[in-house]
């Protein structure tokens, strides 16, 4: 199991001792998924916390009439789950699905809460990387309401390079809230201006 980038990430956080690291080590696991695979459904309550080794994912919800809305991407050294579900231990509101080959390390909720017992300074390091997640989404709240498409996708585009990269183009659109069609028109445009 490799662990080493998920304590070089804490470590960005908080210092843990190598006693410490060997505990939180104890408490986690590692999974593989297959590209396709779902990490989480929609109505199951979300048992673990991920931290992405390698690979890429969706968080998304379906509307009534079949209408996937995706929330969040995550890639390398970032979390997906559905933390509302995971918080409350209470069914899902999304799916998180790999859309490529990707491994994860996992928290479980019970052994989660041990850890923080153990190792209080990882309820602190949780505590700094939902509140950066909680602003992360509040200001995305704002860009979706104040800026127009062709803003929105500059500012996605500037800000997460190496994940346009590696996602079709259909699921960026829903990202966005637009149609691929007129992602496709935007991005002419940019061209054109360049």
């Amino acid at each position: 199991m490799e662990m080493q980038p998920l304590l070089n990430y804490i470590k960005k956080h908080v210092d843990l001792t190598n006693e410490e690291e060997a505990i939180l080590i104890s408490k986690v696991t590692s999974r593989k998924y297959l590209k396709g695979q779902y990490i989480l459904q929609h109505g199951d309550i979300c048992k673990f916390a991920n931290f992405i080794i390698s690979g890429c994912t969706k968080t998304f919800y379906l509307d009534d009439e079949g209408q996937e809305h995706i929330i969040m991407f995550s890639v390398e050294d970032w979390w997906t789950s559905d933390m509302g579900s995971y918080i409350t231990q209470t069914p899902a509101d999304y799916n998180v699905q790999c859309l490529e080959n990707t491994e994860v390390i996992q928290f479980s909720y019970e052994n989660q809460e041990i850890l923080f017992q153990k190792i209080p300074k990882l309820e602190r390091f949780f505590r700094l990387i939902i509140e950066k997640a909680f602003v992360a989404s509040q200001k995305r709240l704002i860009r979706n309401f104040s800026l127009s498409a062709k803003k929105r996708y500059i500012y996605f585009r500037g800000q997460y390079p190496q994940i346009e990269k590696r996602i079709p183009q259909y699921m960026l659109a829903s990202y966005l809230g637009i149609t691929k069609e007129f992602l496709s028109k935007i991005k002419s445009q940019l061209a054109l201006s360049d």
